[in-house]
């Protein structure tokens, strides 16, 4: 049993302290922090009705790390798990050290003043916190997570060369709203609108933003235009595994988010730099965020279902063999366990699993790193065990 903080209390931060209170038998104490104390609270309540768990709560910004300083020295938590903002990665991760703390985080660090991510400035810390005698674990939601997961299980048991990697992501939900983000709508815009990327034959091949696009049948769902887009596993994936010829993530958008998502970059209000309006200087994406449905509270009318998994062709005994292993989370179901609609449960249920194989030392090494690094089975085995149930198909049609 351990003591663990949890900082961020938006939709995957509500889902991460749910799924943590479920298993008191394994975390000890449970810490929520976040800058506006009053949304730990009210997560903190609600879990308190739903499982009977206590949850303690802070406020902290994770902007400056002598106030995570102060926060760790405070509780002294064994793990921290970081569902705050990609911008915060940093600054926690150098907290951490400071404190002897272990960390985990779902998404990797990107710059507020560019929207660009990569893995290089958390890789860079492994010698850190090789030398402090702790465990950094990177991108353990769903995509990132999960999806590096199945990867690395299908490597261990289906393949003895993995070709062709595609990870495709499906939301065919409905959330009832002319036009909304499922996750903090600052990071999911930024990420979107960029141009595309994949990997080819030992290279990044850069593509116009939904350049490429065909429609995929997801199970239980049907027929679904996907568009590739850069997301930052594929950057881990290739470098883990080399044999990986080509990398590609594909994801859903129905025609009516492309058309806002076009319109909100045509006037101006994707940007991420500082104009003067009325002599106060805003960020325009960050104005955008304030006025857009809160992604956190899109569950109760969230109709539909999230279709996530790995499309992977390669070699196995010296024959050709294609694989597909993927979810299905309906978004009700998560709404009633949780109250958070199932974009964020697929992400904090695996924040919560990895936080669980740290905890119980499966997951518990010196250094920095991705999930896929680790040994997948434990893994794969509580994903069925906590909702997030994954199914295989073998020698099908992958369509890609």
């Amino acid at each position: 049993m351990g003591k663990v903080l949890i900082i961020g209390a938006g939709g995957v931060g509500t889902v991460v302290v749910n799924k943590v209170a479920q298993n008191a038998d394994v975390f000890a104490e449970i810490i929520l922090a976040s800058r506006t104390v009053s949304k730990c609270e009210a997560i903190a309540a609600d879990v308190k009705k739903r499982t009977g768990v206590t949850i303690q709560t802070a406020q902290v910004d994770a902007d400056i790390v002598p106030e995570l300083v102060t926060l760790f020295n405070k509780y002294k938590p064994e793990l921290v798990v970081n569902v705050a903002l990609p911008y915060q990665d940093l600054t926690i991760m150098d907290a951490c050290l400071e404190c002897g703390v272990n960390y985990l985080d779902t998404a990797n660090y990107e710059p507020k003043d560019e929207a660009h991510f990569e893995y290089s400035w958390q890789w860079a810390y492994k010698d850190k916190f090789e030398k402090a005698g702790l465990t950094a674990i990177l991108g353990c939601g769903f995509d990132p997570g999960v999806t590096s997961i199945y990867t690395a299980y299908a490597a261990k048991h289906h393949f003895d060369e993995i070709h062709y990697l595609d990870i495709v992501d499906c939301n065919a939900g409905d959330h009832g709203k002319a036009f909304a983000t499922n996750f903090n709508p600052e990071i999911n815009i930024r990420e979107v609108s960029q141009r595309g990327k994949y990997y080819e034959n030992g290279q990044w091949v850069e593509t116009e933003p939904h350049e490429i696009h065909k429609p995929l049948n997801y199970p239980g769902i049907g027929p679904k235009e996907s568009y590739v887009i850069y997301h930052e596993e594929l950057e881990s994936l290739v470098k883990n595994f080399p044999t990986i010829k080509r990398a590609r993530f594909w994801m859903t958008f129905g025609q009516e988010y492309l058309t806002h998502l076009r319109v909100i970059q045509n006037i101006g209000m994707a940007r991420i730099d500082e104009v003067e309006y009325n002599g106060v200087k805003i960020v325009p994406i960050q104005f955008l965020k304030a006025v857009l449905p809160n992604p956190g509270e899109l569950g109760e009318k969230y109709t539909g279902e999230t279709s996530i998994g790995c499309r992977i062709k390669g070699v196995k005994d010296g024959k050709e063999k294609t694989y597909y292993v993927y979810n299905n989370c309906k978004h009700q179901d998560a709404y009633k366990e949780t109250g958070a609609q199932g974009v964020s449960y697929t992400t904090g249920v695996p924040a919560m699993i990895g936080a669980m194989m740290f905890m119980k030392g499966i997951w518990k090494q010196p250094g920095v790193y991705n999930v896929e690094e680790f040994n997948p089975d434990p893994f794969m085995d509580m994903l069925n065990k906590h909702g997030l149930p994954w199914h295989e198909i073998q020698g099908a049609d992958l369509e890609l």
